[in-house]
């Protein structure tokens, strides 16, 4: 039985193998499931992160469910704050459809819509934001959520996530692309032309690629 393909990074001070995923014909994703990394993983990353967002001053966490639980409640913790946020991709009846907007995730095949509880918009109201996910790729789970706290009035001072991936998150998120901090990067991966395997694909000009 052939064994499916790893790809090694760093995320902030620790190294992890994460399994190589198709997600289309042309394109792999190096998948990190942070729900499934155990308690160290979360508890240092999300110290990590939380002195990268530190000098923003946020005075509360925003994530997405479900993977971005986790790593909601350690850069809380870390930073001092006893309340977070948590969107949801999930329709449940207490969450209704006031707050919500639309977001294709890299990961699935069909739109959702990303919803925030109204009973918890005030936890957001005219405070500054740090807005943290696990993963940002395509970039459209963070929009969705950065559109959510706008909506209610919150301020997002700072982007925060495990890892990027790619770059077309950069379009994607426009000017809060240049709130963006991350422990790590990794790119995505494409069939290589030349024979089997893969190569990364950084999505930046005049970087070259790298075979797998």
């Amino acid at each position: 039985m052939r064994t499916a393909p790893t790809y090694r990074t760093t995320i902030g001070s620790q190294s992890v193998d994460l399994p190589l995923v198709p997600v289309s014909d042309d394109c792999s994703i190096a998948l990190l499931i942070c729900v499934d990394m155990g308690v160290h993983f979360a508890e240092v990353a999300g110290r990590e992160l939380a002195e990268l967002l530190a000098p923003a001053r946020p005075e509360v966490v925003v994530s997405v469910a479900t993977m971005g639980i986790p790593l909601a409640i350690e850069v809380s913790r870390s930073l001092g704050l006893d309340d977070y946020l948590i969107v949801h991709k999930t329709p449940k009846i207490h969450l209704g459809g006031s707050l919500a907007e639309p977001v294709r995730s890299i990961t699935t095949d069909h739109p959702q819509m990303l919803r925030m509880d109204p009973r918890r918009s005030d936890v957001a109201r005219g405070r500054r934001v740090a807005v943290v996910d696990d993963v940002i790729s395509t970039g459209a789970s963070m929009a969705a959520a950065l559109s959510l706290v706008r909506r209610v009035g919150g301020e997002p001072v700072a982007v925060g996530a495990l890892m990027t991936e790619g770059q077309a998150w950069e379009g994607t998120l426009g000017r809060d692309s240049a709130s963006v901090v991350s422990l790590g990067s990794v790119p995505l991966f494409r069939p290589d032309p030349t024979g089997p395997g893969l190569r990364e694909d950084w999505g930046r000009p005049g970087t070259p690629d790298g075979q797998l």
